[in-house]
């Protein structure tokens, strides 16, 4: 190879290296919240802040904690949302799909009400 060449490679190698910590740079942190829909209606939004479990329509329990969620229980047959990554704050989504339950994280900008500290109200 001649030098223009490597230097030409080592220019492009330096240049993806740059890109990419600043693309990483401005994606890490960003979801706060967690949005948990059901059959495609909005159960409710819950901050990662804040440690608890949350029981949806009696099928599936997600639980927050140390600011991240995870499906802990299912009574759907394969348990596959159960084995799936929790969500951070680099977000991410849970989908149990017999119980039709998805658990998506969103940003702090999105949800425009944060659920109280009550799932029902009688």
């Amino acid at each position: 190879m001649k030098k223009k060449e490597i230097l030409f490679i080592a220019g492009i190698l330096v240049f993806s290296l740059i890109l990419w910590a600043v693309t990483a740079y401005f994606r890490r942190g960003t979801c706060n919240f967690i949005r948990i829909t059901v059959n495609g209606e909005e159960y409710g939004t819950y901050s990662l802040a804040e440690d608890r479990e949350i029981s949806v329509n009696g099928t599936n329990v997600c639980e927050i904690r140390n600011g991240r969620a995870k499906m802990t229980e299912a009574d759907c047959p394969d348990h596959l949302c159960m084995r799936q990554s929790a969500i951070g704050d680099q977000g991410g989504t849970i989908v149990c799909l017999p119980n039709r339950v998805v658990i998506e994280g969103v940003s702090d900008e999105e949800p425009e009400t944060v659920s109280s500290e009550f799932d029902t109200v009688v």
